[in-house]
């Protein structure tokens, strides 16, 4: 099943995920939620890699779920859409996320496979990992009712468990280079398919692209998003591979984080993985498409006219008929051309 069929019949979305937060956050106090969400941002953002857990008690771990768990949510989710265009036929009967937390990238896996699936989530702060089992509980998701959670160390030494998929959001940028690299490898070593997800900045990109090195050297493919397993044609310290997910925020979401809009954007970077064949895009669309009169300009990594693989920039006219109907409607991180009916 596609991921846009599992989605729809799933009873795991954003809106319910949004609904489990408000219940078990409500009546958070404000300023301590801030205080806590100010020292998250930092770590978010690459500052302090650490060997600690960054998720003390329970009121880091509920303002970072305010904070973070919807954008986390929604950019995994984006990841794993990818995988399931490059793998329609394949579905994960177990799932390991590795530094899971309060669960976002498990919400994720549900909402875009159907099916019963043995679900594993490993973190070193109890807190964040008792918080996930209070929202899992709330889900209506038998998958994520069932998930186990586990304390664990993650970093050298971490040994896990084989499983269909084994997923790695937003925890790279808090460990040593040492850490990331044994995570990495643990990662590739037991996962017949793996999704690492980074913040969409260039330092997440160059974790991104230093596991995905790791990957294609341990024997995987890349399933998404890159077209091919070749060397990344980004030059590094000019520019970064990083995509954008629309993301819906509630009230508590835009209280805690200070802000007005219904939504906001969450860039990341990605990479999926397989030891099973796969049909990567053509090109996928690295930028958001420019829309001018009679003309949309696409910007696309992957190999063209039979050329090595690479960035190239696309002009669709009037005259392409269909294409330039699909151009106008395709968005960032898309694959290109679109599928044929």
């Amino acid at each position: 099943m596609n991921a846009s069929a599992a989605s729809a019949a799933s009873p795991t979305t954003a809106d319910t995920l949004r609904r489990a937060l408000g219940g078990l956050l409500d009546g958070l106090p404000q300023r301590q939620a801030a205080a806590a969400v100010e020292r998250l941002i930092a770590n978010y953002r690459g500052q302090t890699p650490t060997n600690a857990p960054l998720l003390r008690d329970r009121s880091d771990v509920a303002a970072y779920a305010a904070y973070r768990m919807p954008a986390t949510f929604e950019a995994v989710r984006a990841a794993l859409d990818a995988l399931a265009e490059a793998a329609p036929g394949w579905a994960p009967g177990s799932h390991v996320d590795v530094g899971g937390g309060t669960g976002a990238a498990t919400w994720a896996v549900d909402a875009t496979w159907e099916g019963p699936r043995t679900t594993a989530i490993l973190d070193w702060a109890e807190p964040a990992l008792a918080l996930g089992r209070e929202l899992a509980a709330a889900s209506g998701s038998e998958a994520l009712r069932g998930a186990d959670w586990r304390r664990a160390v993650i970093g050298a030494g971490l040994t896990l468990p084989e499983a269909d998929l084994v997923t790695v959001s937003y925890v790279l940028g808090e460990l040593t280079p040492e850490a990331r690299r044994a995570v990495v490898a643990e990662a590739a070593r037991t996962g017949r398919a793996v999704v690492v997800v980074e913040p969409g900045t260039p330092d997440g990109y160059l974790r991104i692209r230093e596991a995905r090195d790791q990957l294609i050297e341990a024997g995987l493919r890349v399933a998404a998003p890159c077209p091919h397993d070749g060397t990344c044609p980004i030059e590094v310290g000019q520019d970064w591979c990083h995509f954008s997910a629309r993301v819906s925020r509630s009230s508590l979401h835009r209280q805690v984080k200070g802000g007005s809009l219904a939504y906001e954007d969450e860039k990341f970077s990605y990479v999926a993985a397989t030891r099973f064949p796969v049909e990567p895009a053509a090109s996928r669309i690295t930028r958001r498409p420019q829309i001018r009169k009679g003309l949309v300009l696409l910007e696309l990594c992957g190999p063209q006219g039979g050329e090595a693989p690479g960035l190239t920039r696309v002009n669709v006219t009037k005259r392409h008929g269909d294409l330039y109907k699909a151009a106008r409607d395709a968005d960032w991180g898309q694959a290109w051309p679109p599928a044929t009916p």
